[in-house]
């Protein structure tokens, strides 16, 4: 069978072989004796054993396997035991050898192979068999296939075809890459996008595409000089012409030389080594062409051959194809990933009498969306709603059910309903969604004023409670039925929040695992908690971010199947003796009565700077709600680090600022609060609403 040579053998190169780098022949040494290959033997037979007398020599004997100090033909391999000092990086995909017939072996040590052209010592042995080429092609598409994301696939084209197809590789792509069948605008760019090459040698044989790009050091493997950073590509151009040609084309073509200068830029051509020793790819994916590759090889290399234009078109083939995949895959991920931050809350409040901490982590970096979530929600009255729940799934379903349950529970909290309520109307909302909407939820209220918490579960882990002295207990709170079940009773509980106690919120992904149950797991949680809080002591609790991520240190590699969603509340309270509470009938006296109160709270409180301000607002916002109030009328004073006032009726109509008119005898109220108030607001409840502002502690 005639073989006819193929440009990019590596003998000796085991495609596994985790060195990968270039195999270079051993040092000719002169009247050395050769080394003889034994002969292929066909499928089914045996390799006959070498005669005394063989072609290598006139009556010498054949040289021993383990001889290798002799000149090596051009197919020779190197010596076992020869120290390797030419492996720039490792190239794990190459091609693996097989030894040449005697028939095949040149018989001048390989330093004529076809019309004139030889290989200088050190340079990588070309391959010569159809098969060879096959497994190249396979081994290389394997290492592009491979890739997830653009840089991946890219960077398996480069190390797949340098240095065993080519001496070095240039990648451009489109700028920007168009992502499925959305139509591109505006003109054709070209970014480079990655280069490739084989580090030039330390000595002044091997000296790259030209003189001049001689690297410093030596040891350089990328082409940071060769090519323009971005080109336009002109309708009608030459460029433009092989683009749309689509099948490689070597460069010394008319056409693609003329194209080099407008990829490479001017003069970029003359860098560019002669004699089919490059080759230009257009990459053409499933809609349009996205890029293109130009193949080099160095001047003493042996040229290309017509079959490595089917090489260099399958490289392009899968390599753009992975391409497209790898923009339709990332636009994907980046709309999984606004979609879930979009969800969950970008900032937590800070609320009057607690501080907050929140972690979120998905189940996977290649499932980044899921259905765990959590919030935190002011109420009036200085309280504050925390909400955690876990939507049965981890696809981009689960991620919009999450949102439509969250938005449902925050549209709850502002009508101020009792936590069983909320779970129960969140329950009748999972049903609309549909039959199989299964979720659980924890909503707790928590009254800094009262020192007092209730919480209500729909088959949500419970909570756990870490006391300031060190203790971790987990809350009895009813398990109840998870939302979307139908026609269950949730019940609630108010239990004890004291002063730098700690509460943990959590999804069952931070407990349950495949190597433990849930109970194993929040039995392992109390236990983490109890020991964190014993390393600050008795009267100091821990920070609350460190003990989040403390928390987060239980999980071993491997053990974690599901999304983890986890907020954190620490129990600050407002002192009894920080709060003014009163009620007030609503009759014509009120207001009146309303000033001289709130006069003596900041009296005893040694806020005089503030009396004139609170006196004004206070009497206009208690003489709004006593027009319309037909039971009393509360008034309350907190001192924290700001002063809030807040007049509550059992009027639903909330108060809305406008604009009074020059001969309107009303109507400048809220423009007043509004004017001179830090902050204010008004909030609906069940039984009415509250009208609240906020004033600094230092006169205005």
């Amino acid at each position: 069978m005639t073989e006819y040579p193929i440009s990019f053998e590596r003998p000796g190169a085991d495609p596994a072989d985790p060195r990968g780098a270039v195999l270079h022949t051993p040092t000719q040494v002169p009247d050395a004796p050769m080394a003889a290959l034994p002969a292929q033997a066909r499928a089914g037979e045996t390799p006959s054993t070498p005669s005394t007398a063989t072609p290598c020599g006139k009556g010498k004997e054949p040289a021993s396997s383990a001889d290798t100090t002799g000149p090596g033909p051009e197919h020779s391999q190197p010596s076992a035991v020869e120290p390797d000092t030419h492996r720039p990086r490792p190239v794990p995909e190459s091609v693996p050898d097989r030894p040449d017939t005697e028939q095949d072996r040149p018989q001048s040590g390989g330093t004529e192979r076809r019309k004139g052209q030889g290989l200088a010592p050190g340079q990588p042995t070309p391959m010569r068999r159809d098969g060879d080429r096959l497994r190249f092609v396979g081994a290389a598409t394997r290492r592009i296939a491979r890739g997830i994301d653009l840089d991946e696939i890219v960077m398996g084209l480069c190390r797949a075809t340098v240095p065993t197809f080519s001496d070095a590789i240039l990648v451009y792509l489109r700028d920007p890459l168009p992502v499925g069948d959305e139509r591109p605008t505006g003109p054709l760019l070209l970014r480079l996008r990655r280069t490739d090459r084989i580090p030039a040698e330390r000595d002044t044989e091997s000296a790259g595409f030209s003189p001049a790009l001689q690297p410093e050091p030596a040891e350089l493997t990328e082409l940071d000089s060769l090519g323009a950073e971005l080109c336009e590509v002109r309708p009608g151009s030459a460029l433009a012409e092989v683009l749309r040609g689509v099948r490689p084309v070597f460069t010394d073509a008319p056409a693609a030389h003329a194209a080099l200068p407008e990829l490479l830029g001017a003069g970029g051509e003359s860098l560019v080594p002669g004699g089919q020793r490059s080759i230009l790819a257009p990459l053409r994916g499933r809609r349009r062409v996205i890029g293109a590759a130009l193949f080099l090889r160095r001047p003493e290399r042996l040229a290309f051959e017509a079959d490595d234009l089917l090489v260099a078109a399958q490289l392009a083939t899968h390599s753009a194809l992975g391409i497209d995949k790898a923009v339709l895959y990332g636009r994907e991920a980046y709309i999984a990933d606004e979609l879930q931050r979009t969800m969950l809350p970008e900032h937590l409040p800070r609320p009057t009498g607690v501080r907050l901490a929140s972690r979120y982590l998905p189940a996977a970096e290649t499932a980044r969306v899921g259905g765990d979530w959590y919030d935190a929600i002011p109420l009036p009255g200085s309280r504050v709603a925390l909400v955690v729940g876990d939507v049965m799934g981890h696809s981009m379903t689960s991620a919009a059910i999450m949102g439509q349950l969250r938005t449902t529970a925050q549209t709850l909290a502002g009508l101020d309903l009792p936590p069983q309520e909320v779970l129960h109307h969140l329950d009748e909302q999972a049903q609309r969604l549909g039959t199989d909407r299964m979720a659980t939820c924890l909503y707790a209220v928590y009254d800094p004023v009262s020192h007092r918490i209730t919480i209500a579960n729909a088959g949500h882990p419970p909570p756990v409670l870490l006391h300031l002295g060190g203790r971790a207990e987990v809350l009895r709170v009813p398990p109840g039925a998870p939302i979307g079940v139908g026609g269950v009773d949730f019940e609630a509980v108010e239990l004890d929040a004291p002063a730098g106690a700690t509460l943990l919120l959590y999804t069952d992904g931070l407990v349950e695992s495949r190597l433990r149950d849930v109970w194993t797991g929040i039995e392992q949680l109390r236990e983490k908690l109890a020991a964190t809080a014993q390393l600050t002591g008795p009267d100091h609790p821990p920070p609350l971010e460190a003990l989040c991520d403390e928390v987060l240190d239980m999980l071993g590699p491997g053990d974690r199947d599901d999304d983890i969603a986890l907020l954190a509340a620490r129990f600050d309270g407002i002192a009894p003796s920080d709060v003014a509470y009163w009620f007030l009938e609503p009759e014509d006296a009120a207001p009146g009565r309303a000033r001289r109160l709130a006069r003596r709270a900041l009296s005893r409180w040694g806020l005089e700077e503030l009396s004139d301000s609170v006196e004004l607002l206070v009497s206009e916002v208690v003489t709004n709600a006593v027009r319309y109030a037909s039971r009393p009328v509360t008034l309350r004073l907190l001192r924290t680090d700001v002063l809030r006032c807040e007049v509550g009726d059992d009027v639903p109509q909330l108060p809305r600022l406008r604009q009074a008119r020059a001969t309107d005898e009303g109507g400048r109220g809220l423009y007043l609060v509004n004017r001179l108030a830090r902050r204010w607001g008004a909030t609906r409840l069940s039984t009415g609403k509250v009208v609240w502002f906020e004033l600094s502690k230092t006169a205005p």
